[in-house]
């Protein structure tokens, strides 16, 4: 029984970190298929992270690889060790966040001059 909760659960919270993954994709411009793969968004992060605008100081190229990483070990584990991939994932999530963060008010201040 607590295993089939905790199974549950594992499984719910893949799947709300999925769809993170996927509107973060999104707001870096990927067009993202439906009910994506871990694969896929870490390919259209990947592209996200190349076409990312380069400025001193932030590091927006570096999270959004580092995010790529994580969500290739995550794709790798598949459904071998479920805590191990959410921790993934939510590291891919942490480390977009922060380039995200990071780049919009670079944005603001381009537009400003």
């Amino acid at each position: 029984m607590i295993n089939r909760e905790l199974s549950s659960r594992l499984a719910a919270g893949r799947g709300r970190r999925v769809t993170q993954l996927a509107e973060a994709v999104t707001r870096w411009g990927g067009q993202v298929p439906e009910d994506p793969g871990i694969t896929e968004l870490a390919d259209l992060l990947e592209t996200a992270a190349t076409n990312a605008p380069d400025h001193p100081g932030h590091t927006a190229k570096t999270l959004l690889a580092g995010a790529v990483e994580n969500l290739r070990a995550a794709a790798r584990l598949g459904g071998l060790l479920p805590a191990v991939t959410l921790w993934h994932l939510q590291r891919a999530i942490d480390q977009e966040h922060t380039a995200h963060q990071n780049t919009v008010p670079a944005q603001r201040q381009e537009r400003e001059w």
